[in-house]
């Protein structure tokens, strides 16, 4: 039976907000090869993601109902707590239209901040990141407080990398740096280069809740605007 018009745009929502994240795309092929079903932590260590980080995918896609949530306990024992384990469930989804939805709505995004004075657009962007940044880093760790810088680049590394940057946190002499290799704004932020203050409000963000001494610090560069690398730079004991 054909979809209304209602039902088809709910459809695309439901998948783009499941599958638009390329490393949760990932992260869902990789449940349905397994019959048993995975746990977070083999989904962290696959991915090299924070726990909290892979945690966030399977649940993402748990919601969408993609794949389902079980407990086990111990073969052995049969004692202790259960182990909570994610399985596919369902028909496989495709995988590529949302890909192109989140293209389409990036390339919107940057036509709409065009139209502002470029102050203005930045604030706006930067505002929005900051936004998302400070939501995410509080629901990925709830209850561990205030890290070290190093230790807190790495959370932020890994929760970029789980939105499609693919980052890493290195050190870059007195410095400790947070390197984009890859950024799923590029083709859009290439074009109208305000975008990249989402990225720069969404570290921000993330560090005022993970790092606050370090709010408002720190040297940034962009690929975008004209730079060799997108890159954070902030100082050791920042």
């Amino acid at each position: 039976m054909a979809l209304s018009d209602t039902e088809f745009s709910a459809v695309v929502e439901a998948v783009t907000s499941a599958f638009g994240d390329p490393t949760r795309r990932q992260v869902y092929l990789y449940v349905r090869e397994s019959a048993t079903g995975v746990t977070a932590s083999q989904v962290a260590e696959r991915f090299s993601l924070h726990p909290n980080v892979a945690r966030h995918h399977l649940d993402k896609l748990a919601g969408g109902g993609y794949v389902e949530v079980f407990c086990t306990r111990s073969a052995t024992t049969g004692a202790g707590r259960p182990s909570k384990r994610y399985r596919a469930s369902g028909p496989a989804p495709l995988l590529e239209t949302p890909r192109r939805t989140d293209d389409l709505l990036v390339a919107l995004l940057g036509g709409a901040l065009s139209l502002l004075p470029q102050a203005a657009a930045e604030e706006m962007a930067e505002s929005v990141g900051h936004r998302y940044g400070t939501k995410l880093a509080s629901e990925m760790a709830p209850d561990q407080g205030q890290r070290s810088v190093r230790s807190a680049l790495q959370a932020i590394a890994d929760a970029l990398t789980a939105h499609g940057f693919e980052a890493h946190a290195e050190a870059r002499g007195r410095s400790l740096a947070l390197v984009r290799d890859a950024c799923p704004f590029f083709d859009a932020a290439s074009r109208n280069p305000v975008i990249c203050a989402v990225d720069r409000g969404m570290v921000r963000g993330m560090l005022s809740v993970l790092y606050a001494q370090a709010e408002g610090a720190g040297q940034w560069s962009s690929r975008a605007q004209g730079s060799q690398t997108c890159m954070t730079c902030l100082p050791a004991g920042a």
